[in-house]
C-alpha cells in the first residue's frame, strides 16, 4: 500500500479519509498516516481514528509519501497546492461506487465522492473535488481546482473554468459556460453563461456581484 496523507483537517477531511478506508475494503491501495492542518489547535488529535500530524513542515523531506487536498474553498486549494505541495506526489481518489466511462479523462489529484456518475467523454481537470451524488453529462469539460457540491447536476457539453464553485444541488443545462473563479449558489438552475469572477444564484442563475 501507498502512504497518504489528507491535507485538511475539517469535515471534509473526514469524509475523504471515509472514502479512503471505502477503496481499502475492495482493494488495500492505501496507508493513511493521518491528516496536515495548519491549525496548531488540531495537531495531535485523533480524528475518526487519524492523527492530526501537524502541519506542512511534516511533509519535508517526504517526497515518497501521496497526498490529497481536502479543502473545498477553490481558490485556497489552489494556492496551498501550487505554494506547499510541488514536491509531493499527488492521489486521485474515485469512491468504488461512482459510475463513469472509460472514455472519461480524470486529473492527478482530483476527489471524486459516492455514488457520482461521470457519463462519456468528460474530461475532468486536476485536484477537482466532486462530491455526494453528482452528474456530469457527455463532453463536459471541469478545468482544474473546481468545487462541486453535493447533488450537482451538469449536462452535456458544458465547460466550467478554473476554480468554480457550484454549490448544493444546482442544476446547469447542456451547453453552459461558467466563468473562471465564479461561484454558484446552492440550489441554482443554470440557464445561460456566467461570466468570470462573480457570485450567481437563483433559478434561472443571474450574477448578484463579484467576486
Amino acid at each position: 500500500m501507498k502512504d497518504i496523507v489528507i491535507i485538511g483537517a475539517g469535515g471534509f477531511g473526514r469524509e475523504v479519509a471515509w472514502l479512503i478506508d471505502d477503496i481499502n475494503e475492495v482493494e488495500k491501495s492505501w496507508n493513511l498516516l493521518g491528516f496536515i492542518d495548519e491549525n496548531e489547535d488540531t495537531h495531535g488529535k485523533v480524528l475518526n481514528g487519524y492523527r492530526v500530524l501537524g502541519g506542512f513542515e511534516y511533509l519535508e523531506n517526504k517526497s515518497d509519501i501521496y497526498y490529497v487536498c481536502a479543502i473545498g474553498n477553490a481558490k485556497l486549494r489552489k494556492k496551498i497546492i501550487e505554494e506547499k505541495c510541488q514536491y509531493l506526489k499527488s492521489a486521485t481518489l474515485i469512491h468504488p461506487s461512482v459510475i463513469m466511462s472509460k472514455f472519461n479523462e480524470i486529473g492527478d489529484g482530483t476527489i471524486i465522492c459516492a455514488d457520482s456518475i461521470l457519463t462519456v467523454n468528460t474530461n475532468v481537470g486536476k485536484h477537482v473535488i466532486i462530491n455526494l451524488d453528482c452528474t456530469i453529462g457527455h463532453d463536459t469539460k471541469v478545468n482544474d481546482y473546481v468545487t462541486i457540491y453535493p447533488s450537482v447536476n451538469i449536462s452535456g457539453n458544458c465547460l466550467i473554468e478554473e476554480c468554480v464553485e457550484i454549490g448544493t444541488g444546482t442544476q446547469i443545462i447542456q451547453g453552459k459556460k461558467i466563468g473562471e473563479g465564479s461561484i454558484i449558489g446552492a440550489g441554482s438552475v443554470v440557464v445561460k453563461e456566467i461570466e468570470n469572477n462573480c457570485i450567481a444564484v437563483g433559478a434561472p442563475a443571474k450574477k448578484i456581484k463579484d467576486v
